[in-house]
């Protein structure tokens, strides 16, 4: 039975939100959410979105030199940020004019899995997020505006993420995998709509209020058995290729030319065999959360090969 406070807020509930980076991964199975809880939706993107068949009202994100933003009379007091973390902190004065009260901005564990890594862009990604985080709260803070922080694990959704399908694309150009060592350290996959279920929840729970979670998938599993999961579901025979972290600097130098694998580093092959697990109880005990299991459908394989 929901408590006093929970009851009165949801007779209260705002039925208008902004969402930024929209057109991104996780908003993809956000935007069906929010619609069908009856929610007005405006959607944020950088890119222009022609048409829609979504009960959407699309804008444009506005150049961050622009000295003031004009809101058009509009009060949106709820906010959803898919952007990446560093630039949210360019829009505060845009949900400012909008009368924001409410952010939930996503994050990501790299922040933590990264901090240390040989790779000296990736500590420099996990410090902007680091920074972009205290910058949301010290800001949130300073308007009397409620904020909430989630970090996801690793995301996926097939044919569409930067890490399931990466895997899955080397798997049928090569028929086989290139791992470092036993690729023993443990990870937690997301999947997309989960991420998406939990910014949802969290715009309208109250208990998330002025709080950061760590969002994990609903499995636990070692990266060498991740991956064979992948073979399994692509009907082939898990393949391995056993690759000295030598030959993988060299390997990922030359890809690095490519615009496509320009973010690949060896630090990934590194991290092969460190374990990047976290724990989201308190998400489950506020948010509801509860992620599945890493399993890919047939669905899935299907939709991404029509993408790859």
């Amino acid at each position: 039975m929901p408590n006093a406070e929970s009851s009165n807020y949801n007779e209260q509930r705002p039925q208008h939100v902004g969402i930024i980076g929209a057109s991104s991964l996780v908003g993809a199975s956000l935007l069906p959410l929010v619609i069908k809880d009856g929610w007005q939706v405006t959607a944020f993107s950088r890119q222009i979105i022609q048409s829609n068949s979504q009960p959407v009202e699309w804008r444009r994100l506005p150049d961050i030199s622009q000295a003031s933003y004009r809101a058009d009379q509009q009060t949106i007091s709820h906010w959803i940020s898919l952007a990446p973390l560093s630039v949210l902190p360019d829009y505060f004065k845009l949900l400012e004019t909008y009368g924001a009260r409410r952010i939930v901005a996503l994050s990501s564990t790299s922040r933590y899995t990264k901090d240390n890594s040989s790779d000296l862009e990736e500590q420099a990604l996990a410090l902007r997020l680091a920074d972009a985080e205290q910058a949301i709260r010290n800001w949130a803070e300073n308007c009397g505006m409620d904020w909430v922080i989630l970090r996801p694990t690793l995301i996926y959704d097939v044919g569409r993420d930067k890490n399931i399908t990466e895997i899955i694309r080397v798997i049928r150009r090569f028929g086989f995998f290139p791992l470092f060592g036993k690729a023993s350290g443990l990870r937690q996959p997301i999947h997309a709509q989960d991420v998406a279920q939990a910014c949802f929840t969290a715009l309208q729970a109250p208990a998330a209020k002025n709080k950061a979670y760590n969002i994990s998938g609903g499995e636990t599993l070692s990266y060498r058995d991740m991956v064979s999961r992948i073979f399994n579901a692509l009907g082939r025979k898990a393949l391995f290729l056993p690759v000295p972290l030598a030959a993988f600097r060299i390997m990922i130098s030359i890809l690095r030319l490519l615009p496509r694998y320009r973010y690949w580093s060896a630090a990934m092959a590194e991290r092969m065999n460190q374990n990047l697990v976290f724990d989201h109880s308190e998400a489950r005990r506020d948010l509801s959360f509860t992620p599945r299991a890493f399993i890919l459908s047939k669905e899935d394989l299907v939709q991404a090969a029509d993408k790859l």
